[in-house]
């Protein structure tokens, strides 16, 4: 009689006792419940109205009334320039060649990193814009020497950010100018120093630009909610400490910090690199801490251009990991050297 052999079940290979391939066992995919941001802010709407009587209470005091005014003070004076270098900051990343800037160069090391600190001035956007720019000029040739000065001048002397800091410090004019005179030391001499020191395997060669096979109206119109979007948060989270700061934090503790020239300036230099704001929101910032000096604050313009939290993920992600580690404590130990010296003269 003739055995008949069974089937084997699919997934099972017979005689070899070599399995198959796996039965899909993902598990068919639901609909669920997504937050969105416009549902978290629905949400939070619904939670005000529905406790505005507390809110409202909350909101009366005098301590939430001082953080109300420092904090509208700050964004309401900040926002028309943030908004302005946002705008010119995308149409010079995008219709502006980044070969221009390395035919503008001279030759000679030594010089192109005066000339491409210089060169920062005519790039009026925050160094949410300077780092994808001196990341281009590097791709195109441009010495890593020149294209780190021009990485670290562009957001501090602009034309935007020195008419933020007057308006911030009309009283203080030489402010303006301690600003531009640090801020280009700081970043001539970081880029001296790499050419001295740096090497070519600490510098990760960047990758293609953000807008490539973009259009030119698409390239701008992304540039501009990106950046907006990145320099608009920080704004209104450095206001809010800054409002913090003032209206929550013992004035004794401030007093005391301020007191001492040497933890005020390593206080505010530290606060630069937390709050990570937008250079053209800075300075007005740095106004409102009216305890410390304005050597101090000075730190503050200088360092937080140069390196923050969010400069570092940048610079990080542009240049490499390698870079960003040894680039990042140099700078912020040169910025606080370069705040003190300009400070020491001008000041």
């Amino acid at each position: 009689m003739a055995i008949t052999e069974k089937a084997a079940p699919p997934g099972d290979a017979p005689g070899d006792g070599t399995a198959g391939p796996e039965p899909d066992r993902t598990p068919p995919a639901q609909d669920g419940w997504h937050l969105s941001s416009p549902l978290a802010l629905t949400l939070l709407l619904v939670l005000v109205v529905v406790f505005q009587g507390p809110v409202r209470g909350a909101l009366s005091r005098p301590v939430m009334q001082s953080w109300m005014t420092v904090f509208v003070a700050v964004v309401v004076q900040a926002l028309p320039f943030l908004v302005l270098g946002v705008l010119l900051s995308a149409a010079i990343a995008v219709f502006v060649p980044p070969s221009f800037f390395a035919r503008a160069l001279p030759g000679r090391t030594a010089l192109a990193v005066p000339v491409a600190g210089l060169a920062g001035a005519v790039l009026p956007g925050c160094e949410c814009a300077s780092v994808p720019v001196a990341g281009a000029l590097v791709r195109r040739g441009v010495t890593p020497a020149a294209a780190i000065a021009f990485l670290l001048s562009a957001p501090a002397i602009n034309p935007i950010v020195l008419t933020a800091t007057a308006v911030a410090f009309p009283r203080d004019p030489e402010m303006v100018v301690g600003r531009f005179a640090g801020s280009l030391l700081v970043a001539c001499g970081m880029g001296w120093l790499w050419q001295r020191l740096g090497r070519t395997d600490w510098l990760r060669l960047p990758a293609h630009a953000r807008h490539e096979g973009q259009t030119r109206a698409e390239a701008f119109w992304d540039s501009v909610r990106h950046d907006t979007v990145h320099a608009g948060g920080f704004l209104v989270l450095g206001a809010m400490a800054a409002a913090t700061l003032k209206a929550v934090a013992p004035a004794e503790w401030l007093r005391t910090a301020a007191a001492n020239p040497v933890v005020a300036i390593l206080a505010l230099s530290l606060l630069a690199v937390l709050l990570s704001i937008c250079s053209e929101a800075d300075a007005f910032v740095a106004a409102s801490l009216t305890q410390f000096s304005l050597t101090a604050k000075l730190a503050f313009l200088i360092v937080g251009p140069m390196i923050d939290l969010k400069l570092f993920a940048m610079q990080a992600g542009t240049f490499g990991r390698g870079f960003a580690l040894r680039f990042a404590p140099a700078t912020f130990a040169a910025a606080i050297a370069g705040a003190v010296l300009t400070g020491a003269v001008l000041l």
